[in-house]
């Protein structure tokens, strides 16, 4: 029982920090909104994360963690089962993220999160992000280097940078493309990920 408390009490922190992040900014919200938001005292905060810089952190690290793994799991089967062929990569990129973003446990509000920490200059966050995240960037971009032997590493680059901006803007759905009525949001995240999949491997073909 204790441990399931443990948990609770962490997630309920990290749910409370989400949200306030989304609505208000890093720096617009203060601790004490976030123990009064997940209805814990400031010594919770303090034990589970230290200070209010990790807890940033950590609301990252609790979404990308899976995300994570499951791009590059994804794109270790394109790899081998897809050899030279640019879009199961670029699938393997682009899937996980828009499942992730469509998660009714939070998704939405986590995209929003990824907007502010675009927004607002915060070299810790984006050191963090770096340090731990920035492999699989990496990866991919090895991966599609051998699709597009004619591509300068440069260009490569700036093209994923791209991809990676469009898939940010897809994730928060501010597009012109809204859900149909009567269209489940499994198929319609499924035809945003099949269109822009469709769109970045022409980029990266130009």
């Amino acid at each position: 029982m204790a441990s399931t408390a443990h948990f609770s009490t962490k997630d309920r922190i990290l749910g409370a920090a989400e949200e306030l992040f989304a609505q208000f900014g890093f720096t617009g919200t203060s601790l004490r909104q976030v123990t009064s938001r997940a209805d814990v005292n400031i010594a919770a905060v303090n034990y589970h994360f230290g200070s209010k810089e990790n807890l940033v952190n950590e609301v990252f690290r609790r979404r990308m963690d899976e995300m994570t793994a499951q791009r590059l799991a994804a794109l270790k089967v394109a790899t081998e089962t897809h050899p030279g062929e640019l879009e199961p990569i670029l699938a393997a990129f682009v899937q996980p993220a828009l499942a992730m973003a469509q998660d009714r446990h939070g998704g939405g509000a986590f995209v929003r999160v990824v907007a502010r920490a675009y927004a607002e200059k915060n070299d810790g966050l984006r050191k963090f992000l770096s340090d731990h995240y920035g492999h699989v960037l990496r990866d991919f971009a090895k991966a599609i280097a051998v699709c597009m032997p004619g591509l300068s590493k440069e260009e490569l680059y700036w093209r994923l940078d791209f991809l990676a901006g469009s898939l940010t803007y897809a994730m928060a759905d501010f597009g012109l493309i809204k859900r149909p009525s009567g269209v489940s949001e499994a198929t319609h995240r499924e035809r945003a990920a099949r269109e822009l999949i469709r769109f970045a491997a022409a980029g990266f073909k130009s």
